[in-house]
Parts: structure tokens; sequence; C-alpha cells
């Protein structure tokens, strides 16, 4: 079954026409000969930014406080889990408060939760979306983790039969877009500790509480668009022995002094996410390394320093009543990625 995109916004969002088109596709055709021709002169293609890191290295921060710096420019989620509509907190969506007014497009748009979207229907959409937010004179800007959908959607010839990540000398550099790529890179050593720091911290944001409510027996091993969200696989065997709708509880965190074994099935849960984050991000720092070595000009900003001042900061909090500021963590933020990437992204444009 091809998924079907639906719109929330406007007839005039530049998002409406590409998601119609998609929808009224019968199958998905082969991109590389269906896709608009670009000039090869990079003066003749149309100027987008890129942000790419692995999960959790604060991709979207920087997407949107470029925004916001940079007047008319609007985000296209190139996340495959996050495309769907569903598990905010499970997908790790940006919420809107924290995207400070600025358009974002392909982000929590697709209904259609049990089926996987291919890379050829991601280039397609996308590369629509990113002609309708130019024509209209903004600047497109691609952020997320999925990086076989920034391969398929940037490089000049795709063919959606090769898994590009694989063969040898597969990826190729040459692009139909001109590319502002921004790599927000951590630490391995920090950026472990901080992913399940995260997974703590959405649970306790009520991650738990939504798995619960999408929860579905007959569904336990389906492993399908949505579906393939980390969490939802993991919390399988626990919601099976402890079914969120025989007792409200077995939906929310176990409490000191609750049934043993349910704290047990739930931690096991708990340690099966950690992993297959972590897991996870290796796999796609291994894939902007392939794409690095292909010739891709990956601009890498380190952010080592500010997640390692933002735990410390929570760790201070844990041990005292006084919460303490973010002041510090924001400074080296400032400093060593957001003003670095400012001028990356205004000699591009210039």
């Amino acid at each position: 079954m091809k998924p079907t995109f639906s719109s929330f916004h406007s007839l005039h969002s530049p998002l409406f026409h590409p998601l119609l088109s998609l929808q009224r596709r019968p199958r998905c055709p082969r991109m590389d000969s269906s896709s608009p021709p670009h000039h090869h002169s990079n003066q003749n293609k149309t100027k987008i930014i890129v942000t790419m890191g692995a999960t959790g290295c604060g991709k979207s921060r920087l997407s949107v406080d470029l925004a916001t710096h940079f007047p008319h420019s609007q985000i296209i989620n190139s996340d495959k889990m996050q495309l769907y509509n569903g598990l905010d907190i499970t997908t790790n969506k940006i919420p809107p408060h924290e995207r400070k007014g600025v358009p974002h497009f392909l982000l929590g748009d697709l209904d259609t939760i049990d089926a996987d979207v291919l890379p050829s229907q991601f280039r397609s959409a996308a590369g629509l979306t990113i002609a309708n937010i130019v024509s209209r004179g903004n600047l497109p800007l691609l952020v997320g983790g999925s990086n076989s959908f920034i391969h398929a959607l940037l490089v000049e010839t795709f063919d959606p039969q090769v898994d590009e990540f694989t063969g040898p000398d597969s990826v190729s550099h040459l692009l139909r877009y001109d590319c502002c790529f921004l790599w927000v890179d951590v630490a391995w050593s920090v950026l472990s500790d901080y992913l399940c720091e995260r997974v703590d911290e959405m649970l306790e944001s009520g991650m738990l509480e939504e798995l619960a409510q999408f929860y579905e027996p007959t569904k336990v091993g389906v492993r399908v668009g949505l579906r393939k969200a980390i969490g939802v696989s993991e919390f399988d065997e626990y919601f099976r022995k402890y079914p969120p709708w025989e007792s409200e509880a077995n939906g929310r965190i176990p409490k000191e002094g609750c049934d043993q074994a349910r704290k047990e099935a739930y931690e096991e849960a708990v340690r099966l996410i950690k992993d297959n984050t972590c897991i996870l991000a290796k796999r796609q720092i291994g894939k902007i390394m392939r794409l690095r070595k292909a010739g891709w000009d990956l601009k890498r900003l380190d952010a080592t320093a500010t997640f390692r001042a933002m735990m410390m900061k929570k760790k201070k909090n844990k041990s005292s009543s006084a919460a303490s500021s973010d002041l510090e963590w924001r400074d080296i933020w400032e400093r060593e990625v957001m003003e670095p990437s400012v001028k990356a992204v205004r000699r591009f444009l210039q």
C-alpha cells in the first residue's frame, strides 16, 4: 500500500500542491527520469541550506535559529518518522512553541501510518515543496536525520533500485541544488550519554502514555510506517504483559512500591530504546561520513561543549532546589555553532 499525504495547510500553502500531486500518482515513478532538469552550473541552481547530524544533536534548534536570523526562511523536514501524523513525543517532533513562527513543511502531514515512504516519493514531494518555497521568494532550509532521504532529494540522478549507502562508490557528488551543508557534530562519549538522558526526559514528558494509546495487539510485530519509530516495538512486550486498557497505571511510569515484575518489564523496554537510539545515531554518523568521503562539502560544527554544559546544568538542577540558568550552554551554542553557521550561510547566499 502506498502512503497518501494530506495537508493541514491552506490551498495557498507551498506544501499543498506537492502533496496533492503525490496523492494522485497510481505508483511511484523513477524519479531520475521524471524530476525537472537542473543546470550543472551552481550559479543556475536553486540555493538551499541543509542541516545534518545524528539524532539529538540539535539540528532542529539550529534550523529555527537560522530561519529567524535569515528572513523568509522556511523549513522542510527530512526525518522519516516525523513525516507521519502522530507520536509527536516518541518521534521528537519540534513542538509548535519552539518553531518561533517559522513555517515547517512535511512535518506530521502523513496520515497513512501503516505504509513506508520511499526515498523516491520523498524526492518528489520535497522537490516540489522546494520549488514552491523558492517561487515565493523564500529560502528552503532542509533539516533531518534521514540521510537516505537527503541523498535521494539532492543528487542530480537518482536510481530508486540502488541502495546508495551499501554499494561501493554509489554515493554521487553531483547535486541538483546549490547546497550549503551544515553538519552538527557531537563527540560520541557526550552524545551517547545525552541520548540516554533524553529518553528519560521523553518518558517523563508523556512518551509512555502516548505509546499506550498507540498500542494495538493485532499490530504487534508489524514493522512498517510509523510503527518503525523507536519506542513502539520496544514497548510491545511490556504492553502485551500489562495492557493499558486493564489499568491506567500500565500506561504510566512505575512508581516506587509498584509491582516489581512490571517495573522490570518497563526498565527492559527503556534499556532497549536507549540501545537502539544509540545504534541509530551511529548509523547516521556513518552515512554522513560516506557522504563527506564522496565529496559533499559538509561544514562541521562541533556542538560538544554545548551539550557538555547542558548536561552539567541538568545535573546541578537535580542536586539543587534552585534551578540554574541556561545562559552558559546557550552562550557556547551561539559562539561555537550559531555564529559559524550564520557566517557560512551569509557567504553562501552572497
